[in-house]
């Protein structure tokens, strides 16, 4: 019963951090020019975990439902859309940033799809809640 109310308490935390993580990608994305710290750091790492995180975060908070698969598909998509607009704000738009997004999106959600799946078995739940 105790792991049961975590899990939820877990899964609505994580289903309010992803709009502000959000707003933080796409503030990244769009910024004209970023911190220089973050600068330092290779740019398609910064786009796969960024995409990773929101996927895993959507994954998790619908519990791997059927609204996953269509988070991370509105991710990729989103991605491609922020590419594309970075055009209008100073920054050049890459088909490598939005293949690292691509990439880090499918990860997220495969990654919070197999956690949820070990989480159902280890409680002993069959089906989701």
């Amino acid at each position: 019963m105790f792991f049961d109310r975590l899990t939820h308490v877990l899964r609505r935390v994580l289903a309010w951090l992803f709009w502000p993580a959000l707003a933080v990608v796409v503030w990244g994305e769009l910024t004209p020019s970023p911190p220089h710290e973050v600068q330092l750091i290779w740019d398609k790492a910064l786009h796969f975990t960024a995409y990773f995180g929101l996927a895993l975060f959507a994954t998790l908070a619908t519990r791997a439902s059927r609204n996953a698969i269509w988070a991370v598909l509105a991710l990729a998509l989103f991605g491609g859309v922020l590419e594309i607009v970075q055009s209008f704000v100073g920054r050049d738009p890459e088909i490598m940033d939005e293949i690292a997004n691509i990439i880090g999106a499918v990860s997220g959600g495969l990654i919070g799809w197999v956690l949820v799946i070990v989480h159902d078995r280890v409680v002993g739940r069959s089906s989701p809640d």
